[in-house]
């Protein structure tokens, strides 16, 4: 099974406790994003393995929840 740097990345920030202010201000690694845009190009190009597909979906729902979060992130800022 691949591991998803990107979800390590957002249960380290969950895990570690945070703000509203902390969540907006969260990014994805550089390493992150580079593995992201490689399986996009390579869907495009050559094509992905099955497995490669699963972590490239999975991606794109935490992309998703991450955008719904950050959007309620700021809607409690905004009434502070």
């Amino acid at each position: 099974m691949i591991t998803n740097p990107a979800y390590e990345e957002i249960i380290d920030v969950v895990a570690a406790g945070t703000n509203p202010q902390g969540i907006i201000n969260f990014h994805l690694s550089l390493a992150a994003k580079a593995k992201v845009a490689d399986l996009l190009a390579l869907e495009k190009t050559t094509g992905i393995s099955a497995e490669e597909q699963s972590e490239l979906d999975n991606f794109l729902q935490l992309e998703h929840f991450m955008r719904l979060v950050k959007a309620k992130a700021r809607l409690y800022v905004s009434l502070e």
